[in-house]
């Protein structure tokens, strides 16, 4: 991406609207979308993830939709290397580029063109083994004398991490510490992004709201397709808020009312996270909207990512 135009993008907390008045942005302003979320790469995956319907697709092309099967994995390196090759193309067409979601890592990847460092199975396989053997203190202690930087900012009882970061030392002969630097760099000329606000209370019952609708458009039977499929494990184990609730309704585990209560309330927990990582980047303008959502700014929208 050496084009000097810095990429448009619309970004937000799950529920704000921004899929749905990204669509009337990209067309005003000649734009193709990138998604930049992490659950609407998997295939058979739509309702529950507000994927956009086939109708919205050919009015705008979208990219980065449908990627995968819900049993492959998918990492942020991959997506990194398939968004720079379709933000590329989109250029070589002579049309925008516009991303749109929610998920920040998956943002600052495309964006700011981060590195992700490798894993190698049998050098972690190593280290959590060691981590069981020695316990955590004495692993974190080892990555004190390596990369005291790093170390300082990981909680010694924090295992995953700490193997992480071991991990990656052995395999770049790099320490963690250094591509972490990169996390805290926001180039000014690479993005003008559009972020979406919404007030608390409002978000909450967008939320309900959606996961309602969602119900109505048929997820039990989505759910229960991709089960018959053998995903059952995947959904439970995943991410994927509302499939695994439902999944587990399905199995008889949770009453219909309860998981809509545990998806609703997840669904919340991540839109405060998101939140919170889009806070940081300060190259995001932010746009307060009402009940409507973000399509109730589309004008401004356009205006400001003209």
């Amino acid at each position: 991406m050496t084009d000097e135009e810095p990429l448009r993008a619309i970004v937000g907390p799950t529920a704000s609207g921004k899929s749905e008045a990204a669509i009337a942005v990209a067309e005003a302003i000649g734009a193709e979308i990138v998604s930049v979320d992490s659950m609407t790469v998997y295939r058979g995956m739509n309702i529950g993830t507000a994927k956009p319907t086939p109708v919205e697709r050919a009015r705008v092309p979208h990219h980065l939709i449908d990627v995968v099967e819900p049993s492959e994995p998918f990492t942020v390196a991959r997506y990194r290397e398939l968004a720079e090759a379709a933000v590329r193309q989109i250029r070589e067409r002579g049309r925008r580029v516009l991303l749109v979601g929610g998920s920040g890592l998956y943002f600052r990847a495309v964006v700011d063109r981060l590195a992700f460092p490798g894993t190698e199975p049998r050098t972690r396989a190593w280290l959590e083994t060691e981590a069981r053997i020695l316990g955590a203190e004495r692993l974190h202690a080892r990555l004190r004398e390596l990369d005291p930087e790093g170390a300082a900012k990981i909680e010694p009882a924090n295992v995953r991490r700490t193997v992480r970061a071991l991990e990656v030392a052995a395999v770049t002969g790099r320490p963690f510490s250094a591509f972490a630097e990169d996390w805290e760099r926001y180039e000014p000329g690479r993005v003008r992004a559009a972020g979406i606000e919404v007030p608390r209370e409002v978000l909450a019952a967008r939320i309900e709201a959606r996961v309602r609708a969602m119900l109505e458009r048929g997820l039990l039977e989505e759910v229960g397709g991709l089960v018959a499929r053998g995903f059952g494990r995947w959904l439970t184990a995943s991410q994927a808020i509302g499939y695994a609730e439902f999944a587990r309704h399905l199995a008889g585990e949770l009453t219909l009312e309860e998981a809509v209560a545990i998806t609703v309330r997840r669904t919340k927990e991540l839109a405060r996270r998101q939140m919170i990582w889009f806070r940081r980047d300060p190259r995001i303008r932010w746009f307060r909207v009402g009940p409507e959502g973000a399509v109730g700014l589309v004008d401004e929208l356009v205006e400001y990512l003209r």
